[in-house]
């Protein structure tokens, strides 16, 4: 027999769903294309249970990228537990991006980067928070990378790992733009090769 949800749980869990909700609308239409009347209507509650557990919008948002970094940073974990090969780490981090497209989706930060003059200033300091931590990763594995002579690239880690979130982040917005995937492939293919992964 099924566990049968109590009100207590179903409360407990509304938040998530609420993110959940946003987080796909911010993906797919940006955080000022969607209304709480819009979550309100895909979860069948009102705007009113929404502003209990996200008094503003902007609060929703922040918690949104917050929940976003902490699993993206979580991939990049497995990740690391997965491989000790710097080559095959960026595939897959590359990978991530591929996987989010592939559902019609973008980026959550990069959709807010996008929308960056309109978002309220705490969470333009979270969402660059967000690139900060993907690049200090990056450059930690092309800087293993390069001393191990499994990579190679001009100038700096830091400098790679900024032309490499950039160039996967481009290349996801004009493939969306096109609706082919494989627009973003080949990008994130040729960049990758461009640094001998």
């Amino acid at each position: 027999m099924g566990r049968m949800d109590t009100p207590a749980r179903v409360v407990a869990d509304t938040p998530q769903r609420i993110l959940d909700v946003a987080e796909q609308l911010v993906q797919t239409r940006g955080f000022n294309g969607f209304s709480y009347a819009d979550i309100a209507q895909a979860l069948k509650v009102t705007k009113a249970s929404l502003h209990y557990h996200f008094p503003a919008k902007a609060d929703l948002g922040a918690r949104l990228i917050e929940r976003y970094e902490r699993n993206f940073i979580a991939a990049l974990g497995r990740i690391d537990a997965a491989t000790g090969d710097p080559r095959e780490k960026l595939r897959r981090y590359a990978a991530i991006y591929e996987d989010v497209l592939r559902d019609n989706r973008m980026c959550l930060c990069g959709m807010l980067a996008a929308e960056y003059a309109t978002l309220p200033r705490p969470m333009r300091d979270d969402m660059r928070h967000f690139f900060d931590e993907n690049e200090k990763w990056l450059a930690a594995v092309l800087q293993h990378g390069k001393k191990e002579k499994k990579l190679r690239f001009g100038g700096s880690a830091a400098d790679a790992a900024q032309m490499l979130v950039g160039a996967l982040e481009g290349a996801m917005m004009i493939a969306r733009s096109y609706g082919d995937p494989a627009r973003f492939r080949s990008v994130a293919d040729r960049t990758l090769a461009a640094l001998g992964a």
